[in-house]
């Protein structure tokens, strides 16, 4: 699934597969979570991309406070506890991790500040690449909205949470900040030590005589569908394509690959919608 070039990388962890412990690890967005399982990836989600592992039990689904600034104990310290424990404990060598929205900034904190934290270099060690869905790498002005207590902050609280630190970070210009500063990966910034291939999200469709709307849940992406008017014309609702692209590489646009080419709102780009279970399945 990945560019040309890394045939040579696939075809090493194809030969040592064998030997590795592969792993993956799913890693959610803005919120405070504690079932992210069932409540923001769903289990039919996780369960049909774990089963591309040799050993369908080696898989995470982390549980943390991203309500909180991405440097936290809270949030990457939290990471870095739930991830440290899931490599001990399971013997994982071969690390996948699955990010979406915020949770792409908090993974992105991890592997640009290694000597932060004395459990990050070993994670980094043990990471393949990291798929970045949805990232929110250069923010959203929905953000800056909210925290400016704009019309928005009522018709996207139910996806960014109200005016917490998570949300203050993804002001654009708050992110351009520690971008610039803390985190690797952007233009003209040092490149991070692992891949960070993004899956980009480029339009909302809702229609209720479409049954494409319905995957995910129609009311949430007709949510998105509302707040897309203020983003440009490439976006899933919630971020502007160019910052789910902001750091790292690309992997695909979601039409690219998608079944029927079908786009990947916001909300579809955590789900079992169009096939991208599938696609992170073999990828795996």
């Amino acid at each position: 699934m990945r560019a040309a070039n890394l045939l040579g990388v696939g075809f090493l962890c194809t030969a040592l597969s064998a030997s590795a412990a592969t792993g993956v690890a799913f890693v959610h967005g803005t919120g405070n979570q504690t079932d992210a399982l069932n409540n923001y990836w769903t289990r039919e989600f996780v369960d049909s991309v774990r089963q591309g592992l040799p050993d369908p039990n080696n898989y995470l689904v982390v549980n943390c406070d991203f309500t909180q600034y991405a440097w936290t104990a809270g949030a990457a310290g939290c990471l870095a506890g739930q991830l440290t424990s899931f490599i001990n404990s399971r013997g994982i060598t071969d690390l996948v991790v699955e990010t979406h929205s915020y949770g792409g900034n908090v993974m992105r904190w991890i592997l640009s500040n290694p000597t932060w934290d004395s459990r990050y270099p070993n994670i980094i060690n043990r990471i393949r690449w990291v798929n970045s869905i949805a990232s929110s790498s250069l923010g959203t002005p929905l953000a800056d909205a909210v925290i400016h207590g704009t019309v928005f902050e009522q018709s996207v609280g139910w996806l960014l949470g109200y005016a917490n630190d998570a949300v203050r970070m993804q002001q654009v210009s708050w992110m351009a900040y520690f971008n610039a500063n803390w985190l690797s990966g952007t233009a003209g910034r040092p490149r991070l030590p692992k891949g960070f291939w993004n899956v980009v999200g480029t339009d909302v469709e809702t229609a209720p005589w479409d049954p494409d709307s319905y995957c995910g849940g129609y009311d949430l992406n007709l949510g998105l569908e509302v707040t897309q008017a203020w983003l440009s014309s490439c976006s899933d609702g919630f971020l502007d394509c160019t910052s789910q692209n902001g750091a790292g590489t690309l992997w695909f646009y979601d039409t690219s690959y998608t079944y029927g080419r079908e786009p990947l709102d916001h909300n579809q780009s955590r789900r079992k919608c169009f096939g991208l279970d599938v696609i992170l399945r073999n990828d795996l």
